[in-house]
């Protein structure tokens, strides 16, 4: 059994309705990946992507996670909880980092080549995921 610590979570009953629009939601912005030519594109929508997924299979499970530090890294780990993925705490993790790093310090611009692996393993993830969204 999944612990969803009260510090990082909420217990929350979500409609149907809301979780498939958390899952359009992810599912746009992996859209937005695959179609882009930019690899910053690629990178950020990738991740976010994958955090949003987190977010619908943690509201499956009947929580909302709380805006508050270390939620991203929350939100992987359960991730990894549920879909039993190691590659979630390392890659996603590795994603986080650098997306940090570019966000408030202003030094990380993703290249083709890893912008295209992390698609790609975001991909995968959405595909490892299916079973626990429909």
């Amino acid at each position: 059994m999944i612990n969803f610590e009260s510090q990082y979570f909420q217990k929350l009953a979500f409609k149907e309705e809301q979780i498939s629009q958390f899952l359009k939601s992810a599912l746009h912005d992996l859209k937005i990946a695959e179609s882009s030519d930019i690899p910053d594109v690629v990178f950020k929508f990738s991740y976010d992507a994958l955090i949003k997924l987190g977010i619908v299979l943690i509201a499956k499970k009947g929580y909302k996670i709380r805006s508050t530090t270390g939620h991203h890294v929350k939100i992987l780990e359960k991730l990894n909880q549920i879909l039993g993925d190691e590659d979630i705490l390392v890659l996603g993790n590795k994603m986080r980092q650098e997306r940090n790093f570019n966000l408030y310090d202003g030094g990380f611009f993703v290249g083709e080549k890893d912008s295209r692996e992390y698609l790609s393993f975001v991909k995968k993830t959405f595909e490892n995921a299916d079973i626990h969204i429909r």
